[in-house]
C-alpha cells in the first residue's frame, strides 16, 4: 500500500469521527492474522493495478480487443485524446461486471450473478441486457435515493432538523420518484411549488432542509441544486433579484409537535404579531371576543328578553343560550346590529278564525317562548397594511419581470427554469450524472457551474442537454448512454497521469467505495447486520435489522463504521461533504478491529460455503467470484494451495514400498583339489617399521585411514497440506483487505 504524503492526512476531527480504538484483545490475534496471510494478502495486493509499462496488457483487468468507437459519446472523447495520443483500451468482463453493479445499485454481484455473466458466451449484448435489468432492479431506486438525499438534505437532525417524520416523508417521495422515474422537469417543479404539511406532502420539506430561510437563503439553495452553480461569487444585485422569487413562503405550525405548513403566504399572515406563539409549535387559539353586556332597561320597564311569570306565579326558567357567533374573517365589512324584536309586538300573520261550534271552556294560553339575547357584533380589527413584498424579480439570466399578484412567484420561477433554452437546468443534471457514474463531471466541480471554470468536453455537455430534453428529461436514457459508452467501460489501468488526459477521461477514476456501499458489501457477504441508530431516537427512527446502508430514509441514522469512512453530513448539499480518502484509521478498523472480525468469524455464510467436503478449488472459486467477481487467476490457485497446515501423508502402498529383504554374503569356494596353497606366515605380521634390510630405505607414508560409507539418508516423509476453517477466514480476511476489494476499479 502507498503511504498518503503527510499533508495530505487530514486531522481525526476534521474527517468528523474519531480514530478506531485498538482493541488490545485482538492485538496479538490481529498481528498473528497478519503474519500467517501476508503471502496470500501479497497475491491479493497485485489489484492496485499498477503496471511497468504501458505496453504491457493485463489480462485481468483489460479486454484483448482494442476499444473502436461505438457511441457519439466515444467519439467526442475519442476525438480529443487522440489530440494528445492517449490510448483508451476496455476493461475486462469481471471489471465492468463489478463496476456497473457498484455504481448503478449500489452492491456487489453474488458469486452466480458473477459466473453466469463471465461465462455468457454473447460477448456483444451481455453488457447492455445487464444494464437494462439492472436500472429496473428495487436497489436501483434505493442507491440513487441515496445520492439525492446528500444534494437534498434528507436529514431529521442538526444541522437541518427536518424531524424524523418529515424525513421519511421526504425521503419516501424521492424514491419513488425515482423508482417510477418521474421526469426531471416535474421532479423539479414539484420540489418548488408544492405547499401543504411537511408530515403528508413529502416537496415542502426542500424549503424546510434550507438552513437559512431568508429568501436569499433558499435562493442559494435552489442555484445549488437545480443549476449546479454557488452563489458565492455572485453580485449582490444579482441574488437579490432571484430571491424575489421565494419573498412569500410562509411556515405555519400546527398543533401536531414539530408539524408545519409551507405555503404561498401573499397577505404576509405568518409576519403578524400573535399569529404564531413564540417557543410553540402551534398557532396560538384565537381568543374569544368579551360578552356583550346588554344595555340597562328604564326603571319599572321589563326588558323584551327577561321570563315572564307563570299562571302560578312562578318564573319561567329560561332556555339555555346559544353561544355567540365567531367572529367574521379578516376582511369582511362589519354588519349592521341586528337587534330582535319586542315581545309585545304582535305576530304579522293573525290567526285565522275559528268554526264557530259548541262553546268550549277556555284553557289557559301558553306562555310565549323566550326570544334569544341580543346579538351583539364585534366589528372586525382593520387588516394589516400587506407587507412590503419586492414587486419585481430578476431572473438569473439578467431578465427582469414583475411578479404577478394572483400567483405564487415560486411557479413563475420554476416555469423559467425547466425550459428547454435554460441555460443552467438540463446542463447542471447531466453534468452531476456524468460525475457519479464516471468519477468526474466534465464541469469539475460538479456543482461549481461558472463562466471561469468551463467544461472539459463543451461538445460532450452539449449532446448529453440535446438528448435529456428530446427524451423529455428521462434521466434513465442518460444513464443508458453513458454506461453504454467505451468511455465508461475504459481501463482503470492509467495509461497517461498527466491532468489532461484525466480531464478528457482518459480512463475510469480509482475511487473508494462509499461508506454504505462498503458496510453493505461486508454484511451481504458475511450474512450479518449493523445496528443504525439516531442521536435522538423516536419511534419513526425504527430500523429493521435487514435494511442496508443504502436505504436509510435519514443522514442522522447512523453507525461508527458510517461517520469513521466519510459518509456525507447532508449539511450543506455539496457532493464534496462526502469524503472517500483513505485514512490511517480506517486501515486499522478493516485490519485489526473487533467488528470485522466478528463477523467473519460468526458468518454463517462463510461456513457452508468453506465446507470441508467441498473440494478447494471450488472453495477458492466461490470466495473469489463473491468478493472481486472474477475467477481466480493460476497463480492465486497456487499460492493458495500452499497456503495451510501441513501435514504427513497417509501411508500407502505406492507412496512407500517394503523395504527389499536382506541377502548374505557369499561363502569362499574351497580350493580344488592338487593346487598348492601358499603357506600361512608364522610369527607376528610385519611391521610397518623401517626395514631393517636397508635402513637407508625411504621411509614409506603411512597408508591413509579408510573412512567407513555414511549410511543413506531416510527417505522424506510426504506432506500435504490441510485448509483448516481457520485458513479460509485468513483468504476471506485478506481479500477484504486487498484494494482490489475496496476500490471501484
Amino acid at each position: 500500500m502507498k503511504p498518503i504524503p503527510k499533508h495530505e492526512q487530514p486531522h481525526p476531527r476534521d474527517f468528523g469521527a474519531k480514530p478506531a480504538p485498538c482493541d488490545r484483545n485482538l492485538a496479538v490475534s490481529g498481528l498473528r492474522r497478519i503474519s500467517r496471510a501476508f503471502t496470500v494478502l501479497l497475491i491479493c495486493g497485485f489489484a492496485t493495478i499498477t503496471r511497468s509499462t504501458a505496453e504491457t496488457p493485463v489480462c485481468i483487468y483489460e479486454a484483448p480487443d482494442s476499444p473502436v468507437p461505438a457511441t457519439p459519446i466515444d467519439k467526442l472523447v475519442r476525438g480529443r485524446l487522440d489530440k494528445i495520443g492517449v490510448q483508451q483500451p476496455l476493461c475486462s468482463d469481471a471489471v465492468f461486471l463489478r463496476r456497473v453493479h457498484l455504481d448503478v445499485t449500489g452492491r456487489l454481484p453474488t458469486a452466480e450473478e458473477a459466473r453466469a455473466f463471465l461465462t455468457d458466451g454473447d460477448l456483444a449484448n451481455k453488457r447492455s441486457k445487464l444494464i437494462d435489468r439492472l436500472l429496473e432492479r428495487d436497489e436501483f431506486a434505493d442507491f440513487w435515493a441515496m445520492r439525492w438525499g446528500d444534494v437534498l438534505r434528507i436529514k431529521a437532525e442538526f444541522p437541518v432538523n427536518l424531524w424524523p417524520n418529515a424525513a421519511q416523508t421526504y425521503h419516501r417521495w424521492v424514491r419513488e420518484a425515482i423508482a417510477t422515474n418521474m421526469p426531471y422537469d416535474r421532479f423539479a417543479r414539484e420540489l418548488l411549488t408544492s405547499s401543504g404539511s411537511n408530515f403528508r406532502v413529502g416537496p415542502v420539506n426542500f424549503y424546510r432542509a434550507v438552513q437559512n430561510r431568508t429568501p436569499e437563503g433558499i435562493a442559494t439553495a435552489v442555484s445549488l441544486v437545480f443549476m449546479g452553480t454557488r452563489t458565492d461569487n455572485w453580485a449582490p444585485d444579482k441574488l437579490k433579484g432571484m430571491s424575489a422569487f421565494f419573498s412569500q413562503i410562509g411556515y405555519k405550525p400546527t398543533n401536531e409537535w414539530k408539524e408545519e405548513h409551507v405555503f404561498w403566504d401573499s397577505l404576509g399572515a405568518t409576519t403578524l404579531a400573535g399569529s404564531t406563539a413564540p417557543g410553540r409549535a402551534a398557532i396560538a387559539p384565537p381568543q374569544p371576543p368579551p360578552p356583550a353586556k346588554p344595555a340597562t332597561p328604564p326603571t319599572g320597564k321589563t326588558p323584551a328578553s327577561a321570563p315572564k311569570p307563570t299562571p302560578s306565579g312562578k318564573p319561567a326558567v329560561a332556555p339555555p343560550q346559544k353561544p355567540s357567533a365567531s367572529p367574521p374573517p379578516q376582511g369582511t365589512p362589519p354588519k349592521p346590529d341586528i337587534k330582535p324584536a319586542s315581545a309585545a309586538q304582535p305576530d304579522p300573520q293573525p290567526p285565522k278564525p275559528e268554526p264557530k261550534s259548541a262553546p268550549q271552556k277556555a284553557e289557559p294560553k301558553p306562555a310565549p317562548k323566550p326570544l334569544p339575547p341580543p346579538i351583539v357584533v364585534v366589528p372586525a380589527a382593520p387588516l394589516p397594511a400587506p407587507p412590503n413584498y419586492p414587486k419585481s424579480a430578476a431572473f438569473p439570466d439578467g431578465r427582469r419581470i414583475d411578479l404577478p399578484t394572483d400567483r405564487d412567484p415560486r411557479e413563475v420561477f420554476a416555469d423559467w427554469l425547466i425550459t428547454p433554452e435554460n441555460p443552467w437546468f438540463a446542463k447542471s443534471v447531466c453534468n452531476r450524472v456524468w460525475a457519479w457514474l464516471a468519477g468526474r463531471g466534465i464541469v469539475h466541480e460538479a456543482d461549481d457551474i461558472r463562466p471561469d471554470n468551463p467544461p472539459s468536453n463543451p461538445e460532450l455537455l452539449a449532446y448529453l442537454e440535446r438528448e435529456l430534453v428530446a427524451s423529455r428529461y428521462d434521466l434513465r436514457h442518460i444513464y443508458r448512454l453513458i454506461l453504454n459508452s467505451r468511455t465508461y467501460q475504459s481501463s482503470s489501468v492509467p495509461r497517461h497521469r498527466s491532468p489532461e488526459a484525466i480531464a478528457n477521461f482518459a480512463g475510469y477514476p480509482l475511487r473508494r467505495m462509499d461508506a454504505e456501499v462498503l458496510i453493505d458489501a461486508i454484511n451481504r457477504i458475511t450474512g450479518s447486520s449493523d445496528l443504525y441508530t439516531s442521536a435522538i431516537p423516536e419511534p419513526f427512527t425504527y430500523i429493521p435489522p435487514d435494511l442496508p446502508a443504502v436505504a436509510l430514509p435519514d443522514g442522522s441514522i447512523t453507525s461508527p463504521f458510517l461517520a469513521l469512512f466519510g459518509r456525507s453530513a447532508r449539511a450543506t448539499g455539496m457532493l464534496n461533504e462526502r469524503d472517500n480518502r483513505t485514512l490511517p484509521a480506517q486501515w486499522l478498523h478493516l485490519l485489526n478491529s473487533s467488528h470485522i472480525q466478528r463477523k467473519l468469524e460468526q458468518s454463517a455464510t462463510l461456513k457452508a460455503m468453506t465446507d470441508p467436503s467441498r473440494k478447494q478449488s471450488a472453495i477458492i472459486e466461490d470466495l473469489y467470484l463473491t468478493f472481486l467477481s472474477r475467477f481466480p487467476t493460476p497463480d492465486e490457485i497456487k499460492v493458495i494451495g500452499t497456503y495451510g497446515l501441513a501435514k504427513p501423508a497417509p501411508p500407502s502402498k505406492q507412496a512407500n514400498p517394503a523395504p527389499p529383504k536382506p541377502t548374505a554374503a557369499p561363502a569362499s569356494r574351497p580350493p580344488k583339489p592338487g593346487t598348492p596353497q601358499s603357506p600361512k606366515p608364522i610369527g607376528p605380521p610385519p611391521s610397518a617399521g623401517p626395514d631393517r634390510a636397508n635402513p637407508d630405505a625411504p621411509k614409506a607414508a603411512p597408508a591413509p585411514p579408510t573412512a567407513k560409507p555414511a549410511p543413506p539418508a531416510p527417505p522424506k516423509p510426504a506432506t500435504i497440506i490441510v485448509k483448516r476453517r481457520e485458513d479460509w477466514l485468513d483468504l476471506a480476511w485478506a481479500l477484504i483487505n486487498s484494494s482490489e476489494f475496496l476500490y471501484r476499479h
